[in-house]
């Protein structure tokens, strides 16, 4: 009996948390959406440095074991082809897109002409931001 009620009791609560716990939460505001996209801009660079230093660590590691094979004499199969190694680069953060929104909107009402769409048919303050620069 004992057992049931402490089941049941259980249950009772577990449904009680699961129901809150299933509650819509609002939407995200635009500066929320923005945080968001750059921590996730920061760790997919992230991502790309380490395999970097995965990839010259491993560089490295062959090396020493081709040079120390061949002055010890072992016989040593050919090295695998791989890509080579590219630096990401240093991390640069892109332009809010509020701010050329802002932009085009404020110049209107100021008289002036909006920036001409270019080919694509986007303005060119909104073109995707380019790869980082490699460094020398």
């Amino acid at each position: 009996m004992k057992k049931t009620f402490i089941s049941m009791a259980t249950l009772v609560l577990a449904s009680l948390f699961s129901a809150s716990a299933m509650a819509k939460l609002p939407a995200p505001s635009d500066e929320a959406k923005a945080k968001a996209a750059e921590a996730a801009a920061k760790t997919a660079h992230g991502n790309k440095v380490a395999d970097f230093q995965l990839c010259k660590s491993r560089e490295k590691v062959a090396a020493h074991y081709y040079k120390t094979a061949k002055a010890s004499g072992k016989p040593t199969n050919p090295p695998v082809a791989t890509p080579p190694c590219v630096d990401p680069g240093a991390f640069v953060a892109a332009a809010p897109a509020a701010a050329p929104a802002a932009a085009v909107a404020a110049a209107p009402a100021a008289g002036t002409k909006p920036a001409a769409p270019t080919a694509s048919g986007a303005a060119p303050a909104s073109a995707p931001a380019a790869a980082p620069a490699k460094k020398s």
